[in-house]
């Protein structure tokens, strides 16, 4: 099972700046990895672990913004194409390793 969370954040003073930082540090801490600028995903083992993953994003949230998440099977995440005009190494990788799914 795959977790996603999505976020808009404002960072035009420097106190929102540094709450955004830390919520993105939150996130990467706690094992997500960017897919983009405002995207990250974890796997999670089960309904259980990303319901709990969910609540510590929920406890880390910033004061002011706009945070979803979404839950997607193996199988979902596995259809996610990779839409781009030059990919970066790391893109490429990823995006042969969903073919050979």
């Amino acid at each position: 099972m795959w977790l996603f969370v999505f976020f808009d954040l404002p960072v035009g003073t420097t106190a929102e700046r540094r709450s955004a930082t830390r919520f993105r540090n939150f996130l990467k801490d706690d094992g997500y990895m960017m897919l983009q600028y405002s995207v990250y995903a974890r796997v999670a083992r089960g309904e259980d672990a990303a319901s709990k993953h969910v609540q510590r994003v929920t406890k880390n949230l910033p004061p002011k913004g706009s945070v979803r998440a979404l839950q997607v099977t193996d199988k979902q995440y596995a259809r996610m194409r990779l839409l781009l005009g030059e990919a970066k190494k790391n893109e490429r990788v990823a995006s042969q390793q969903m073919v050979l799914l």
